[in-house]
């Protein structure tokens, strides 16, 4: 039997290649929930708190074991004739909850959670050639938002914007990986797109800016610091932080300490430039 199972975008989970995903909103929430916990029992009262909230009618516990049959058929279904034994053992029941019975490195949360750690364990002891990969490697499990098809209750909601914010923070990293290696170049188009679509987001500008004094283009370096300046001021009434202003500075001044290999935003100490 294969199993494969994505959380990283649209929820897919596939038995021996044949999608398992009900059509139904709360059977394939149920579903969502027990994917992302692979391995792992989640109990009946979590999985009625993610699918009524403070609405549980009384039937939740019968209805909650109708879901379950469903999603079970479904893998039954896609089984061969022999196999039809292998859903209950798959998708067990236990004491007070239910078990989606895998390898959690069948998950691409899962796999994406290893590659993020080892990435940045790399990264923190300077080998960026070794982080730039993995981080790299991690964030191309990413598909879209996660479970962007499937109808969030609480708990899928705390998860989904745990995972997105452990992108946001690679995606970083890598990006400063990047910037060690000597990549600004490769990163101008990229790094635009992402102050256009975090606008707010300040590491993001800071990296820009340095990738574009790096190009040789200190003038858009300083549009971008002015920019920021304009939206974070006239929309949120407060001023860029110290450490972007101190790389606004540094540019302004030609401080050498940028032009260092080893100089990236989101690792100098801000007192290190001077001026």
């Amino acid at each position: 039997m294969r199993a494969e199972i994505n959380v990283l975008g649209s929820l897919e989970v596939a038995i021996n290649g044949v999608p398992v995903v009900p059509t139904a909103s709360k059977p394939r929430q149920l579903l969502a929930m027990l994917a992302i916990n692979a391995g792992r029992l989640v109990t009946s009262t979590a999985l009625m708190d993610e699918l009524w909230g403070d609405r549980t009618p009384r039937s939740a516990p019968s209805t909650l074991q109708t879901y379950v049959l469903h999603v079970r058929n479904l893998i039954r279904a896609a089984l061969p004739d022999d196999q039809a034994q292998v859903a209950r053992d798959l998708l067990t029941t236990g004491h007070t909850g239910y078990l989606l019975q895998v390898e959690p490195e069948l998950v691409d949360a899962t796999r994406y959670t290893r590659l993020s750690s080892g990435g940045r364990v790399a990264g923190a002891a300077g080998d960026y050639v070794k982080a730039e990969g993995l981080l790299s490697s991690a964030l191309a499990l990413w598909r879209g938002p996660v479970l962007v098809d499937v109808a969030a209750g609480p708990q899928l909601e705390i998860e989904a914007m745990r995972l997105e914010e452990s992108r946001l923070t690679d995606l970083t990293l890598r990006i400063d990986a990047d910037l060690h290696l000597g990549r600004h170049h490769q990163l101008l188009g990229d790094l635009a797109a992402l102050c256009a679509r975090h606008p707010f987001m300040e590491n993001f500008r800071a990296q820009y800016m340095l990738a574009l004094y790096r190009s040789g283009r200190p003038g858009q370096a300083l549009e971008v610091y002015h920019d920021m300046w304009a939206t974070i001021r006239d929309q949120l009434g407060v001023d860029p932080s110290p450490r972007l202003r101190q790389l606004h500075r540094a540019i302004l001044t030609g401080d050498t300490i940028i032009d260092a290999p080893r100089f990236m935003v989101n690792t100098w100490v801000p007192d290190a430039v001077a001026g």
